[in-house]
């Protein structure tokens, strides 16, 4: 079957997903600079997250662009994905409210760990159906970032009951190696 709709529901998704997060964000209290101090957590929060969703929805993009057609287990797979995704406007809420506190970060990370698992199981699902020769495959090779980015989530889920801020940092440099779009999924459909 084709991808459009598959395509279409995605960017359906990401959209809201967006819209939520920053619908959350609320007015500060007052006119003047010192305002926005209380509201600086959720902001950053926001902005990590945000910064995230567009990571996710980037890649997702280039990644579809590479692929011809879905099947069932495709569907289902970025289903999973989505249900992940669609939880970052809550646990963003969440750690943006309550910043620096363990449980709050870490079950951020767990998200995000949830949803780096997800688009590895999407992408080997197309890869699957398109065979180790078609374009993702070659392009994907062994997904050495994305496995990275999913042991980074996992080190920073634990480290959060040590201390919040490194894993704030591990979420901030997986977020900085993803983003810059994967420039092999462009050069291999390129050519």
């Amino acid at each position: 079957m084709g991808k459009g709709r598959l395509e279409a529901f995605s960017d359906g998704v990401f959209a809201v997903i967006i819209t939520i997060m920053v619908l959350e964000l609320k007015v500060p209290q007052g006119s003047d600079l010192a305002a926005l101090r209380p509201v600086l957590p959720v902001f950053l929060s926001y902005l990590l997250s945000f910064v995230f969703v567009g990571i996710y929805w980037n890649n997702h993009h280039h990644m579809l662009h590479a692929v011809h057609r879905v099947n069932g287990f495709v569907l289902w797979a970025n289903l999973h994905l989505l249900f992940w995704l669609s939880l970052v406007p809550f646990i963003t809420a969440w750690m943006g409210e309550n910043h620096r506190q363990t449980v709050p970060v870490a079950l951020y990370g767990l998200v995000l760990f949830m949803a780096g698992t997800a688009y590895y199981i999407l992408e080997r699902g197309l890869i699957a159906l398109h065979g180790k020769e078609s374009p993702l495959a070659l392009a994907v090779g062994t997904d050495f970032k994305g496995i990275l980015s999913v042991a980074l989530y996992t080190a920073a889920v634990a480290l959060a009951f040590v201390n919040t801020w490194i894993s704030i940092a591990l979420y901030i440099c997986v977020a900085v190696m993803w983003f810059i779009p994967d420039r092999r999924i462009e050069k291999a459909i390129s050519e």
